[in-house]
């Protein structure tokens, strides 16, 4: 690890930071992006990804984990990384769990001053921790799924924030992947993350366009279930027992002609009031939950 401190706002490393957090095409063009918080960081080491750089705010840090900083502390000599009110290397990788030390081995360690720490985080409970992590691509042909598995597949997604909470569904209810079809935001928004509470590195997530990933279902014998308005059945009359991919669409457009030729069932929620959709996220949730009814009745 290197370890240095920043105190300006108008450092570059910072205007990168926030540049990652702000634009698309940056993220793409570094292959970096960017987690918030401790929990979501521990689940993306978890999940294999290479931190790049943290970001360390001693004030809010040392406030929380004090004691996890002494037992390190105590553990190794005292070094100029390692002093009282700084967060070194050595007590990075230990506020992160052990799991962090290879994944931090080459990171740069930032330590940044409460007022600046205020600049680059956008939530206020992030126990002090940001950090820049190199993007791995994950592709639709190195999924690897049990026996039977349980997909949740959206088209044309837009809103960071419904896919993140899709997400923590998917995670909730034990989905083995999620699978985003066209999409309209990169899964490395920083907004998907967070709504997430991480959930995008515990589930599976895979972008990839619907020409690709209908075949990909019907060569494994996953069934498609289309939820849908028009032609369709009652979710809970449709069997999700076996091998299940339910497939949502954006809440103004809907689903695309190409799923719902494809699919193998049409499904719908009932709709007891004036309006005729249910946020996506919610009706991911009610649907994933009804599969794990059915396989665990």
């Amino acid at each position: 690890m290197h370890f240095e401190s920043i105190t300006s706002a108008q450092n570059p490393k910072i205007r990168n930071l926030l540049l990652l957090q702000e634009k698309s095409k940056a993220r793409k063009e570094q292959g970096l992006f960017v987690v918030e918080g401790r929990r979501e960081l521990e689940h993306c080491i978890e999940a294999g990804f290479d931190i790049h750089t943290v970001f360390v705010c001693p004030e809010v840090a040392s406030s929380l984990y004090g004691d996890a900083a002494s037992s390190l502390r105590a553990e190794a000599p005292k070094s100029p990384i390692d002093l009282p009110g700084q967060i070194g290397p050595r007590r990075t990788a230990g506020l992160l769990g052990t799991s962090a030390t290879p994944a931090c081995g080459s990171a740069n360690v930032i330590e940044v001053p409460l007022a600046l720490y205020e600049k680059i985080a956008v939530r206020g409970s992030t126990e002090g921790i940001v950090a820049e992590v190199r993007v791995k691509e994950r592709r639709l042909g190195e999924l690897e799924l049990p026996d039977n598995p349980l997909i949740v597949v959206l088209e044309s997604v837009e809103k960071p924030g419904n896919l993140g909470a899709v997400l923590r569904s998917a995670d909730a209810a034990g989905a083995d992947a999620v699978i985003v079809c066209d999409p309209l935001t990169d899964l490395w928004n920083p907004n998907l993350i967070r709504a997430s509470i991480g959930a995008v590195f515990t589930v599976p997530t895979i972008a990839a366009p619907s020409a690709e990933v209908i075949p990909w279902l019907k060569t494994r014998g996953i069934r498609i279930l289309t939820a849908q308005l028009q032609d369709s059945e009652w979710y809970y009359e449709t069997p999700m027992t076996g091998p299940t991919a339910l497939v949502m669409g954006t809440e103004s457009t809907g689903l695309t002609q190409a799923w719902r030729i494809a699919a193998d069932a049409h499904i719908r929620i009932p709709m007891l009031g004036r309006l005729d959709s249910l946020n996506v996220s919610v009706s991911a949730a009610i649907l994933l939950f009804e599969a794990v009814r059915q396989r665990h009745a």
